[in-house]
């Protein structure tokens, strides 16, 4: 059968894996756009940060960490539509006749 890459099982743990990393990649890009302060030791702060007084800067690394977190989002939803895609194509294959 052409483009069938795995099986079932693999294709269904791909399903399992993608919508997990789509929950939490999402929630976590949600938490560091809103400026959660729960998140700060995840951000990557610059040691000269400390001495600024606008807090601006820092809140541009919130967002520029939640935009990677949703970015990421994305690409587990793709390799979610992959799976889905293959899991059609296994059951496809069970009902063709050899």
């Amino acid at each position: 059968m052409r483009g069938l890459i795995c099986g079932p099982k693999l294709a269904a743990c791909g399903i399992v894996l993608s919508t997990w990393g789509v929950i939490m990649l999402a929630m976590l890009g949600i938490f560091f756009t809103t400026h959660s302060a729960v998140l700060i030791e995840d951000v990557p702060v610059p040691e000269d940060i400390h001495r600024d007084t606008n807090p601006q800067r820092i809140y541009d690394l919130y967002n520029k960490v939640g935009y990677n977190c949703f970015i990421a989002a994305a690409v587990y939803i793709l390799f979610g539509a992959a799976s889905c895609c293959q899991m059609r194509l296994n059951k496809q294959k069970e009902y063709l006749v050899h």
